[in-house]
């Protein structure tokens, strides 16, 4: 369990915390070294800091920086910068748009704001986290009413497969991922990237999961039961139902197509996180994560408008 005293818990703690750029890069160091520096070279712990900010070792003389070849790396901008961004992303329990962040920091334009945004988003979700134990997996259709076929995957619409863990009465933790389509060779594929071979796979009916069994995976069928007013798959379609309402709340329903996936994180960081006693633990966890992230250029980001 991480202590308190490592991120802040108010905003007077971050203004307090990190007052000047030293004690931020000083965070960041001990964020991305908890155990202490090690020379990325040749493996030394000694090493001084340059008038830069990187880190000299002093046994192979090589430098490198806390920031380097992580999300930050080569940034322009202050490290607080950073640092309120993420401070503000995770503030608020539902997030916020483009837009909030815009007002929030002063940025002169729109799409500062939304780039800053989606270099967050890359780095809230860990792949290699995969679920366990009793696992409920269904999909779920997002994007407006267009024409075109009813039924999975529709014309128009993002088809995204659900997976949440099943603990007691309550929801643990969960991971979400855009499919192409609802087809077999589709949905265990994702099923095994996202699940532990070996765990209970609950799914409903469809044909495309029957396989799971030969995959190693326990499956079990979950099917309505008017007379009690049961449906299936209770947790996958109320994290279903929360996503659609963070989606139309928070960011007003436009999302395009090749962005979703990285939404799509930022709903399985918060929801994973939801029951944090501090919204500084989020903050902590974003920057850690943000300094184990490849960097992504910016000619990368803006592609994706």
């Amino acid at each position: 369990m991480e202590s308190l005293a490592l991120f802040p818990k108010t905003r007077a703690d971050f203004d307090e915390m990190f007052a000047s750029e030293r004690a931020c890069l000083a965070y960041l160091v001990r964020r991305r070294w908890p155990s202490g520096y090690r020379c990325v070279y040749c493996g030394s712990g000694r090493a001084w800091l340059n008038q830069r900010g990187s880190h000299h070792c002093s046994q192979c003389g090589r430098q490198f920086g806390a920031t380097a070849g992580t999300l930050l790396h080569r940034t322009r901008f202050p490290l607080k910068t950073w640092l309120e961004v993420a401070w503000h992303v995770c503030e608020q329990k539902n997030g916020l748009s483009a837009l909030g962040l815009q007002r929030a920091m002063g940025f002169g334009s729109y799409h500062t704001a939304w780039e800053w945004l989606h270099r967050m988003r890359r780095a809230m979700v860990l792949s290699s986290r995969s679920l366990s134990g009793e696992v409920e997996v269904g999909e779920t259709c997002l994007g407006g009413v267009k024409p075109g076929k009813r039924g999975r995957g529709p014309s128009g619409k993002s088809l995204v497969l659900i997976a949440a863990e099943v603990r007691g009465p309550s929801i643990g933790r969960i991971r979400l991922r855009l499919i192409k389509d609802a087809t077999a060779d589709t949905l265990l594929d994702t099923v095994e990237e996202l699940v532990v071979t070996g765990s209970n796979v609950v799914t409903d009916g469809l044909s495309s999961y029957a396989g799971l069994s030969a995959q190693g995976f326990d499956h079990t069928v979950s099917r309505a039961k008017p007379e009690t007013g049961r449906i299936p798959l209770p947790k996958a379609n109320r994290v279903a139902l929360l996503l659609k309402r963070w989606i139309l709340g928070t960011h007003q329903g436009s999302i395009g197509k090749d962005l979703l996936p990285y939404y799509l994180e930022e709903f399985v960081f918060r929801f994973n996180l939801r029951s944090s006693r501090s919204r500084g633990l989020l903050f902590s966890r974003l920057v850690e994560q943000a300094l184990t992230h490849q960097p992504v250029p910016k000619k990368k980001i803006a592609g994706s408008t």
